[in-house]
């Protein structure tokens, strides 16, 4: 089964509240804008929207959802984030279950930072300094986040998008050493390699049941 592990849980569960923080499309896409500039803005900006709102804080998975829907997909790259996962299978996989995995692995990561979520207080990020150049297309951009206990290592792997929209999306956070990604990816060759795809998918449908029971309990 998929993130038995209770300290994954609490691990997974500040990285997709960073998510969060980070991705927040009411602001508009500047082109010129660089990632470290990008992710100060936004980080600021989000963390005063949740610290006001005692929904969220809370842990209400209702609002938690309306925000992944409404305000954090725009900005992540989660089709890219969902195949990195799952591996070499993503290209065995037919469409309709490609975005059967990508529904799942959105609700996992949803009901995971829930909690999260209900955790922010005094926190305020830092970014660390970054050279990057104007041609770059991916870049790793370095924070700390500092307040409510020891302060958390953040980085996130993030690429910059051509045409309408232009911008930089996330596709891959790092905490305390460890790449969500890979660290996914990791459990989900374990069930494919006995399971297969449609025993992946029937793995986070499960386990995505047992959250929300456990939720509502």
């Amino acid at each position: 089964m998929v993130l038995k592990n209770s300290s994954w849980i609490r691990v997974w569960s500040v990285v997709s509240a960073l998510v969060a923080i980070l991705a927040f499309p009411n602001f508009a896409h500047a082109e010129d804008e660089t990632a470290d500039a990008f992710v100060k803005r936004l980080s600021v900006d989000v963390l005063d929207t949740i610290k006001k709102d005692k929904g969220m804080r809370s842990g209400d998975i209702a609002r938690v959802i309306t925000l992944v829907d409404t305000r954090i997909m725009p900005n992540v790259d989660f089709q890219r984030m969902t195949a990195s996962a799952v591996g070499p299978a993503w290209r065995q996989a037919t469409p309709e279950q490609q975005k059967r995995l990508q529904d799942e692995f959105k609700i996992l990561l949803v009901r995971t930072y829930a909690g999260a979520l209900s955790q922010v207080s005094d926190q305020v990020v830092f970014i660390k300094p970054v050279r990057i150049a104007p041609e770059d297309k991916e870049v790793i951009v370095r924070t700390e986040v500092r307040g409510g206990g020891d302060p958390i290592q953040l980085e996130y792997r993030m690429e910059r998008t051509p045409g309408e929209g232009a911008g930089w999306r996330i596709y891959n956070i790092n905490v305390l050493g460890v790449w969500l990604v890979e660290t996914y990816k990791s459990q989900f060759t374990q069930v494919i390699n006995t399971k297969g795809i449609e025993g992946l998918i029937e793995t986070l449908v499960a386990r995505n049941k047992t959250n929300t029971t456990a939720k509502k309990g």
